[in-house]
């Protein structure tokens, strides 16, 4: 099948729209059945929000993975490689690195000392109220802009396989995505998106090892001879070497200005999983501390091996499909992974595939709805407004009812950021969470001297100054394609141009203004520290006495 062929098919559709479509609501089917059948053990708060603590170690980093390996890893990386080279696979190596951040310094800890959401941790020892709602503002912001990017690759994939062109028609996509996810987190709770994201982490797991051991093959399982095939078969050549997709610098060192851009990417990328709100939330859903870390080794093998799939992935689609084709798609460089599985097995591996980038991106929005909507409701809600004089059942209310407005402004987002590269966007999401959580907790977990203002500060001043720096930076206004003179940039308009912020991404500023911020807030407080609650939220964090069990039925 030649590239031409494959680039026209790419500006209409792919494959069978009818295939595609069968597959699709099979998968739904059968997933809205798993969570149906596991709601109805919902019976209290903590089976809602975590699960009942009852998934064991293995059960959860299988779940893990399933919430991490999102669109960004599957679609954006890949297309990432495959029009970027080398570049690209920085995104792998990022997202992996940080789990020995999470592991290390978070996972036990957090499990240990908290009930159901960050907030629990932050405001152990300090005073509830207005660290609660900076917790819980910081989470909601996280979770949205992680919310962007996936509706954006489900707008992508679903517009290229059922081949819906013009604006209206994407819009609608999104919207079905949209209602689909309500409905998930409506019914199941962390049960019910738990199983999903297990599910769906093996699917996606082993498809991408399909095609991986099918590009390999095509290469004579030569790695070697499949990234010599991508460097010859890529087009940016002038003024560039032929292997220039195989070095570093073809994205990030064309300038001073992107090798520093990069080291802020890099810092985003490895810090921001340790304050990711969905994935902390996760460690509460196994009865203990060793499971916790047992979940999170599973996690890092299932993780590490994914990622080394997209390098076969990336380079597979620069080969045999061309980023020309690629960037041709509705999805742009989000297309690569679904347009090699067209090359390698037509129709039926297309629409297989599909659906299981589909469903990454359901049960990820799903895990990222509830720990949004669980935050507001357990943290602002309960703690704040009702002062924790609220029953389980109406907390869980609160929840849902969040979830729903949670989903509605999701919508909204991912109509207005679909033709952005997800693994960028979800970069976004990491620097936020970087520059707002992972600061507070560090120093929550330990330092003796932390204080409420400096929790404040810290959250507050990471959020809004990491949110201002990436709307006045290029990702929102002012980029522009040199060769064909379109806009970039969220705001397509090129006359708009507010980019006074040069870097895209922001970490680099962001994150230690954070932590100095922590600082400076905790030495000019007055506030006491309460020797008394720090020393045992030390014991509690560090040996797990008094920490939440599982719940019995």
């Amino acid at each position: 099948m030649s590239a031409v062929r494959l680039a026209a098919d790419a500006a209409t559709s792919v494959g069978s729209p009818a295939v595609n479509i069968s597959i699709f609501v099979l998968f739904v089917a059968v997933t809205l059945v798993i969570v149906i059948r596991a709601s109805r053990n919902n019976k209290s708060a903590a089976d809602y929000y975590a699960g009942g603590r009852a998934f064991t170690g293995r059960q959860n980093g299988i779940a893990i993975a399933g919430d991490y390996l999102s669109a960004a890893s599957f679609l954006g990386i890949a297309g990432a490689i495959a029009v970027s080279g080398y570049d690209g696979f920085m995104y792998s190596i990022g997202f992996l690195v940080a789990w020995l951040v999470a592991l290390l310094l978070v996972a036990e800890l957090l499990r240990n000392t908290g009930k159901f959401t960050m907030a629990d941790v932050l405001s152990f020892r300090l005073r509830q109220g207005p660290v609660r709602t900076a917790a819980a503002i910081s989470t909601l912001a996280v979770s949205l802009f992680y919310l962007l990017a996936q509706m954006a690759g489900a707008g992508g994939l679903v517009n290229l396989l059922l081949g819906v062109t013009g604006t209206a028609g994407q819009n609608i996509t999104i919207m079905v995505v949209g209602v689909l996810m309500i409905v998930y987190v409506l019914v199941g709770g962390m049960k019910g998106t738990t199983w999903v994201q297990i599910i769906k982490a093996v699917l996606l797991i082993t498809g991408a090892g399909l095609m991986t051991a099918w590009v390999l093959a095509k290469s004579g399982v030569n790695l070697s001879a499949l990234l010599g095939d991508a460097a010859a078969a890529n087009p940016k050549k002038e003024p560039l070497p032929a292997d220039a997709v195989l070095n570093p610098g073809l994205k990030y060192g064309l300038s001073n200005l992107t090798k520093i851009d990069f080291i802020s990417l890099s810092m985003a990328l490895v810090l921001g999983t340790a304050g990711l709100p969905h994935v902390l939330m996760r460690f509460y859903t196994v009865p203990s501390a060793k499971e916790a870390r047992r979940s999170v080794v599973w996690a890092i093998w299932l993780i590490g091996g994914f990622y080394l799939f997209t390098l076969v992935l990336g380079y597979g689609a620069m080969w045999l499909v061309g980023p020309k084709a690629i960037l041709a798609a509705p999805g742009k460089a989000n297309s690569a992974a679904p347009l090699l599985a067209y090359e390698l097995g037509g129709t039926l591996l297309l629409g297989i595939i599909a659906a299981v980038a589909f469903a990454t991106i359901l049960a990820v929005v799903a895990g990222l709805t509830i720990t949004a909507s669980a935050s507001f409701a357990h943290d602002v809600y309960s703690s704040v407004i009702k002062k924790g004089k609220v029953s389980a059942d109406d907390e869980v209310k609160v929840a849902r009812r969040t979830a729903v407005v949670i989903g509605l402004v999701a919508i909204v987002g991912g109509i207005y950021a679909k033709d952005q590269n997800i693994a960028f966007l979800v970069a976004l999401a990491f620097a936020v969470a970087a520059s707002a959580n992972l600061p507070t907790i560090l120093y929550s977990l330990f330092w003796k001297g932390f204080t409420t203002r400096g929790a404040v500060w810290s959250i507050y001043g990471g959020l809004i100054s990491s949110v201002g720096l990436i709307v006045f930076s290029p990702v929102m206004s002012g980029k522009v394609d040199p060769v064909t003179g379109l806009g970039l940039s969220m705001i397509t308009n090129t006359s708009v141009d507010f980019s006074y912020f040069p870097l895209e991404n922001p970490g680099i500023v962001s994150i230690p203004l954070s932590f100095f911020l922590g600082w400076l807030g905790s030495v000019t407080s007055r506030e006491e520290t309460n020797l008394e609650k720090y020393a045992e939220m030390e014991v509690r964090s560090l040996t797990g006495a008094g920490a939440e069990k599982a719940v019995s039925h």
